[in-house]
C-alpha cells in the first residue's frame, strides 16, 4: 500500500476515533441548550470515553500485538460508528454517558493499532512525515466539528450529525477492509531493539512521556470541551461562530502535527521539542485567560485557539514520534499503549476539574488552571532532553 494511500487511511481513522470528544465540545451548547445536560456535566461526558479509553490502553496495546493492526483498525471504526449512532440517540444523561464510554474503545485502540501500521509499512525515512499527518487527523476531525459538522446541526439537529458521523465511520471500515494488507503472523521472540535497529529505550523514558501525556491531556481536553461554551457565555458570539473556535483550533493542530513531527524526526533529537512545545501552550492559553480578563481583549480568544493547535496538539503528535522512533520491534502497540494511557487518563481528568473550578470561581482560573498544567508538562519534559 503506497505511503500517500497509508497515510489518508491512518488519517481518516485518527479523525473518527476521536470524533465524539470534538463534537461535545462544538455542540457543546446544543447540548446545554436542547438536551438538558449542566454545564458542569458536560465535563463528565469527556470524562465517560477518556476513562474507558486510559483503563483500556493498558492492555489495547498487548491486543493489538497479538490481534493485528488490519483487525484492530476495522473493530475500532465499527464500534466508532455505533457510539456515534447511540450518542445520537440518547434520551438522558444516563444513556448519553454511556454512549460515550463505549467510545473509549475506538480511542484506545487508535494510537497502537496506526503506529503498528506505520512501523510495518512504512520506511524509516518517512515515519516522521506520516506519523505528523496521521495525528493531524485528530484535528482534522476537530475542524469538521467545529465548522461544517456544526453548521450542519443547524440544518439536522445535533442528533442527525451523529447519525451522519457514525456514517462516515462505515464507510472508512470499508476502505480499511479493501486497503489494508492482511495481518501478518506474529513476529518470532528475540532481542528487543528498536524500529530502527536501535536498544529498547529506557523504561523511564516511557513513564515520563506517559506523565507529560498526562498533563498535556489535561489541559487540550479542557479547551476542547468547554472553549465553545466560553464563547457563548462569556464573549457573546453565536453557538455556530463559537464552534468556529473549535475549526481554528483543528487548524492550527494539523500545521503543528505535521510541521513538528517531521522538523521533530529530522532532527533525531524529538524528545528535546516536548519542553519547546509544552512551554507555548502555556503562553497559549495565558492569552485565552487574558481575553477574558482583559477588556477589548475578546479577540485573543482567536489566537488562543490557535497557539493550543499549534503547540499543545502538536506535542502529542511528537510524543508518537518518539514512541514509533525507539519502539520495541514487534511492540509498537504495547508503548504507543501506554502512553496513550497517560493521555487519555488526561482527557478524563482535565475536564472535570475545570468545569469545576468555572463553576466556583470563573473561567478566567479555569485558563491558568490549564496554563499551570502545561508548565508542569514542561518540566516534567526536561529529563528527557538529556536521553535524546
Amino acid at each position: 500500500m503506497p505511503n500517500r494511500s497509508v497515510t489518508a487511511l491512518l488519517t481518516a481513522v485518527m479523525a473518527v476515533s476521536m470524533a465524539q470528544l470534538f463534537l461535545v465540545g462544538a455542540l457543546g451548547p446544543l447540548l446545554v441548550a436542547q438536551a438538558g445536560v449542566p454545564r458542569a456535566v458536560l465535563g463528565w461526558t469527556t470524562t465517560a470515553g477518556f476513562a474507558v479509553a486510559a483503563l483500556l490502553s493498558l492492555t489495547a496495546g498487548h491486543w493489538v500485538d497479538r490481534l493485528g493492526a488490519r483487525r484492530s483498525v476495522i473493530a475500532l471504526l465499527l464500534v466508532a460508528a455505533l457510539a456515534l449512532a447511540l450518542i445520537g440517540s440518547a434520551t438522558g444523561t444516563p444513556m448519553l454517558l454511556a454512549a460515550l464510554a463505549l467510545g473509549g474503545l475506538p480511542q484506545a485502540l487508535a494510537n497502537p493499532a496506526t503506529n503498528k501500521i506505520i512501523v510495518g509499512s512504512v520506511e524509516p525515512v518517512r515515519r516522521g512525515a506520516v506519523t505528523g499527518w496521521k495525528q493531524s487527523g485528530v484535528q482534522l476531525g476537530a475542524f469538521a466539528a467545529g465548522l461544517p459538522l456544526a453548521a450542519l446541526a443547524g440544518w439536522l439537529g445535533w442528533r442527525g450529525v451523529m447519525g451522519v458521523t457514525a456514517a462516515i465511520a462505515v464507510l472508512i471500515a470499508v476502505w480499511a477492509v479493501r486497503s489494508l494488507p492482511a495481518d501478518p503472523a506474529s513476529p518470532p521472540a528475540g532481542p528487543a531493539r528498536g524500529s530502527a535497529g536501535q536498544p529498547v529505550p529506557p523504561r523511564a523514558r516511557i513513564g515520563g512521556l506517559t506523565v507529560f501525556s498526562f498533563l498535556l491531556g489535561c489541559g487540550i481536553a479542557a479547551v476542547n470541551t468547554y472553549m465553545a461554551l466560553f464563547g457563548v457565555q462569556e464573549l457573546a458570539l453565536s453557538p455556530v461562530v463559537s464552534a468556529w473556535l473549535v475549526a481554528v483550533l483543528g487548524l492550527a493542530g494539523i500545521a503543528g502535527r505535521v510541521g513538528w513531527s517531521r522538523r521533530a524526526d529530522r532532527s533525531g533529537r524529538a524528545p528535546a521539542y516536548l519542553t519547546l512545545l509544552a512551554g507555548g501552550a502555556c503562553l497559549a492559553a495565558l492569552v485565552l485567560a487574558a481575553s477574558f480578563w482583559l477588556p477589548g481583549a475578546g479577540w485573543a480568544v482567536w489566537a488562543g485557539a490557535a497557539g493550543i493547535g499549534a503547540f499543545a496538539v502538536a506535542a502529542n503528535a511528537v510524543t508518537m514520534v518518539v514512541v514509533i522512533g525507539q519502539a520495541a520491534r514487534g511492540a509498537a502497540g504495547r508503548d504507543s499503549a501506554l502512553v496513550s494511557a497517560g493521555f487519555f487518563a488526561g482527557f478524563a481528568a482535565g475536564p472535570p476539574a475545570f468545569g469545576a473550578l468555572v463553576e466556583s470561581a470563573g473561567y478566567g482560573p479555569g485558563w491558568l488552571l490549564v496554563a499551570a498544567g502545561f508548565a508542569l508538562a514542561a518540566a516534567v519534559a526536561l529529563p528527557l532532553r538529556s536521553r535524546a
